[in-house]
């Protein structure tokens, strides 16, 4: 049995009265992939918040790598945790290259720089999600779809074990979302590695996850296998409508039934 790297035990999240998410218990263990469904305001960016530390539960344990989450630093926490936000924020906007560079930031010392190796990881990410002719421009200046290649970038130039992704395929045309499923199933099915991604389409949760937790944005969750969990009847369920599938020989599509 794998070692468990996130460890979510009675985990209780709401505002005022609503309750988003009642009593969780997940595990996340090395070569999961796990899709986070969900209506819009069901709970998925507060859970991701709370699961990387920047806000509490009502209630309930989280362990990060076997160590209480709330007992770590917030370098500490980077070095093994990465979060991509749904949001980038640029208040001090620099260039694309050294934004992309500022990934390595939990990695190096008080003065430390990147080495000729980060850099050249960093070059090569640039390449990958084709942004190299962009990269002396001021990331303020990139279009949505462009920061967010950026913002994936410098996740992956982090190189956490264990990432949280909100939205990773927001503002990304088709061609590129669909780069972007094979590239993040790729990275993290290596060894030593997982995530857990909120995401609106089953269809990229099928394609580049392994497993699937529900939110029923009442409390309720579920949480299991793709295969047991990316069905019509389930999808209906958390979605609260129809929901059509269609077979073909490149597998199941899911599409709102009308």
């Amino acid at each position: 049995m794998f070692p468990v790297m996130l460890q979510v035990e009675n985990l209780t999240l709401g505002y005022g009265q609503r309750c988003l998410v009642k009593q969780l218990n997940l595990q996340i263990r090395p070569g999961e992939r796990w899709a986070l469904l969900g209506l819009n305001g069901s709970g998925k960016t507060s859970l991701l918040h709370c699961l990387a530390g920047l806000m509490p539960p009502q209630s309930g344990r989280i362990h990060l790598f076997g160590q209480p989450l709330q007992h770590l630093g917030r370098r500490q926490i980077a070095r093994q945790l990465g979060l991509l936000l749904q949001q980038q924020n640029d208040s001090f906007p620099i260039s694309v290259r050294d934004t992309l560079l500022a990934g390595r930031h939990p990695h190096l010392g008080p003065w430390g720089w990147p080495s000729a190796a980060e850099r050249q990881q960093a070059e090569d990410l640039l390449e990958l999600l084709e942004l190299t002719e962009l990269a002396e421009r001021q990331s303020d200046s990139l279009s949505g779809g462009e920061r967010q290649r950026l913002a994936i970038a410098q996740l992956l130039l982090q190189e956490p074990s264990l990432a949280l992704l909100d939205e990773p395929d927001s503002q990304l045309d088709p061609c590129r979302r669909a780069c972007l499923s094979e590239l993040l199933a790729q990275r993290f099915s290596q060894a030593g590695r997982a995530c857990l991604m909120s995401l609106h389409d089953p269809n990229l949760a099928q394609r580049c996850c392994n497993r699937v937790l529900l939110l029923y944005g009442d409390g309720r969750w579920q949480a299991g296998s793709s295969a047991e969990l990316l069905t019509q009847e389930k999808l209906e369920q958390v979605y609260g409508c129809r929901v059509a599938v269609h077979h073909s020989a490149q597998g199941v599509l899911f599409m709102p039934g009308f």
